[in-house]
């Protein structure tokens, strides 16, 4: 190890920056993130740094640096781009008896600054020894997704708490805390801190062994894992028990953690299917043990996701819930064929409906779907194909009306089929699809719809 990390205080404490362009901006933008007091020299500043003098977060000495400019300074910085005025500046430094860094030159450097996940007053920073900055880059990134973006201000209210926990014995005190950041607090800061204040006060007067369970109704989305919203990648790997749809892979429950029980509660079309108040029994259940739940549903729950159902039965047992939404099919089908679901001069109104409901076939306001232009995302749409066709016929829509039905949209047996109105239920019957498939009425792959457009215009 050639740099030892350590966290430097700098407050109250001058640092200089040597040149005050763009090289110098990247740099300030960390600086200020500090208690520090920050002086620039340079005679020709950057609009960013013009701006953050005129604010007076920063002293900005319009000259170059010279000798005596960093006496009583922690930190100098040789960020002016410059090979000869850098090495000046360092030579200043020195000489005052300041740590000095050059901008991307490690070997004339007495410390590097490293990549940094700020979440204040948690701070994570990240070095490669100069050897690999894409690295230090991917990393970070990885390291941003980790920790919730209100970490910072969970750990200060958590921080002037801790003086009423040091009565508690050592095993008393990790319980205490590791209930709060990790099951407790984040979700009371989703109501605001004074209920995160509110949960410390409960937590302190519940004792050791308590628990209390929580749901979390989270949307898995189309299927690729990669299109997981960041909180529900981190719920999966906090949850003890995992409740699942038949429409959620493999793929994802595997990013649940090892230690987690998965329950399988599928629903299937006109098959068998667990009944809707047996999966709310079980989920008010499972949470009354104390458990953290996750209710993991294809898509967004709240779309045709019975989540209203579910929420009321946890509420009725006075357990909590949270709803993390997810990204639903009809999104994801529209990406699979190149369209988007509005388009200026087509259609401002975008429709979301089901072919099926508990009662068999939904009616709709065919007039209205059937007009030219309209577009709809049809979930559960396969065997109502035959309904659908008659009712929008019956309605004035066009027989040669686009629809395109896609099959296990993200996934990677992701099949499009392209059809007409008069012709959906044909298409649909010879394709035999086995995967969840949307329908979109009245749009084309963009392929085909620029292929169309060719020849109209050839016409």
């Amino acid at each position: 190890m050639r740099h030892y990390p350590v966290f430097l205080d700098l407050r109250d404490r001058r640092v200089v920056v040597a040149g005050a362009g763009e090289v110098a901006v990247a740099k300030l933008r960390l600086l200020l993130k500090t208690e520090a007091r920050i002086e620039v020299y340079g005679a020709r500043p950057a609009a960013e740094v013009a701006v953050w003098a005129a604010e007076g977060r920063i002293a900005l000495v319009a000259r170059e640096i010279a000798t005596g400019d960093a006496d009583g300074t922690a930190l100098v910085y040789g960020a002016a781009g410059d090979a000869a005025a850098d090495a000046r500046a360092a030579e200043i430094g020195r000489a005052a008896g300041a740590l000095v860094n050059i901008v991307d030159d490690l070997d004339g450097s007495d410390f590097i600054t490293p990549a940094i996940v700020d979440r204040d007053p948690v701070t994570v920073a990240i070095g490669t020894e100069g050897a690999a900055p894409v690295l230090a880059r991917k990393i970070k990134a990885e390291v941003e997704a980790l920790l919730p973006a209100r970490l910072g201000a969970l750990t200060r209210i958590g921080q002037a708490f801790r003086g009423r926990v040091e009565a508690l014995d050592g095993k008393a005190r990790r319980s205490f805390w590791s209930r709060f950041y990790f099951e407790r607090g984040p979700r009371a800061l989703e109501a605001g801190e004074s209920a995160v204040q509110v949960t410390l006060e409960r937590l302190l007067a519940e004792g050791e062994d308590a628990r209390e369970g929580f749901v979390h109704f989270v949307g898995a989305g189309p299927g690729d894992p990669e299109l997981l919203t960041l909180k529900a990648r981190k719920l999966l790997h906090e949850a003890d028990v995992v409740i699942h749809d038949r429409l959620v892979p493999q793929a994802i429950l595997e990013l649940a953690r090892r230690e987690a029980t998965i329950l399988s509660v599928g629903k299937q079309a006109y098959g068998p299917s667990w009944r809707q108040d047996d999966i709310n029994a079980l989920i008010v259940a499972t949470a009354a043990r104390g458990e953290t739940v996750v209710r993991l549903k294809g898509g967004d729950p709240v779309v045709f996701g019975r989540l209203d159902e579910e929420i009321a039965a946890v509420e009725a047992a006075g357990i909590g819930y949270a709803v993390v939404p997810g990204v639903t099919s009809a999104s994801a089908a529209a990406a699979a064929v190149g369209q988007s679901l509005t388009r200026r001069g087509r259609n401002s109104i975008f429709r979301i409906l089901t072919g099926h409901d508990v009662d068999g076939f939904v009616d709709h306001d065919w007039r209205e779907l059937a007009r030219p232009g309209v577009t709809a995302a049809v979930y559960m749409g396969v065997r109502a194909s035959s309904f659908l066709r008659g009712r929008l016929l019956m309605h004035g829509a066009r027989a040669d009306m686009p629809v395109t039905a896609i099959e296990n949209a993200s996934r990677p047996g992701q099949r499009v089929i392209a059809t007409t109105l008069i012709e959906l239920p044909n298409a649909l019957a010879a394709s035999s699809p086995d995967g969840p498939v949307m329908l979109l009425l009245g749009l084309e792959p963009r392929a085909a719809a620029a292929s169309a457009a060719e020849l109209k215009e050839a016409l």
